[in-house]
């Protein structure tokens, strides 16, 4: 479990170092809510869908973890790049926890970015039905973070530079978060559009947080988590078999 720790405080300590990474990472979801939450939210409100910020929020929450989790496979290659990732793979600690220790970083840095997006929601007027339940979500989250992070971890175990892990990266999590429902409601969409969705984890994850943050959901909490946790599993397991298989 020490290992793991210090893989864990090792990427903890290096968000906080990088205040630009920091800022960065809040600029595209503040640029969301703004121009999405005010710009649409008379048309949304106008459809009799109440007030789109409030819609919104969960979903750009989401769409942060999941970005933020994501570039822990870009971290891993540079570690491969600069030889840390060699002289912590020689060491005599499992390559299960050397995975699992940097991944859990790069999930609980994710939720934290997320956290922020949540602090700046409440800023410019997004308000939760139920206070306590922001526990609940930052739950969701750092279980989303840790799902992702975990496959961004396997990805950038075979891929060998980092312009092959962006590629692959937005060929899979864009289409990922833009047809999740995250920006608009899944209620009159075309029946293709609304198919993908409930075949998509991330749908699941942006609707537990909307019941968590708006108590509103569209699938039902339950099963919400359990497409949550089998994600999480799946993920878990592609990230071993791929980080096991590494080489330096």
């Amino acid at each position: 479990m020490y290992q793991i720790y210090i893989l864990w405080f090792r990427q903890i300590k290096k968000y906080f170092r990088s205040k630009s990474r920091i800022v960065g990472a809040i600029g595209q979801p503040l640029l969301f809510l703004l121009a999405l939450g005010y710009g649409l939210g008379s048309v949304y409100k106008k459809a009799g869908d109440g007030n789109y910020l409030h819609f919104l929020v969960p979903g750009i929450m989401a769409q942060t973890v999941l970005f933020s989790a994501m570039f822990y496979g870009a971290m891993l290659i540079f570690d491969r790049q600069f030889g840390f990732l060699k002289e912590t793979l020689v060491a005599p600690v499992s390559r299960l926890r050397i995975m699992i220790g940097g991944a859990l970083g790069g999930a609980t840095t994710a939720t934290l970015q997320g956290f922020l997006v949540l602090v700046i929601a409440y800023i410019i007027g997004f308000r939760v039905s139920h206070i306590y339940m922001i526990f609940f979500a930052l739950i969701i989250m750092f279980v989303l973070a840790t799902a992702i992070a975990t496959f961004s971890s396997g990805l950038g175990s075979f891929v060998q530079d980092m312009q092959g892990f962006q590629a692959i990266n937005q060929f899979i999590i864009f289409p990922l978060y833009f047809l999740s429902g995250a920006l608009y409601p899944l209620t009159n969409v075309p029946t293709w559009l609304r198919i993908i969705a409930e075949v998509n984890p991330i749908s699941y994850t942006v609707d537990a947080m909307r019941y968590a943050l708006i108590n509103q959901t569209k699938f039902g909490l339950e099963k919400d988590i359990i497409a949550l946790l089998i994600t999480l599993v799946v993920c878990i397991a592609y990230g071993v078999w791929q980080f096991r298989r590494i080489q330096t």
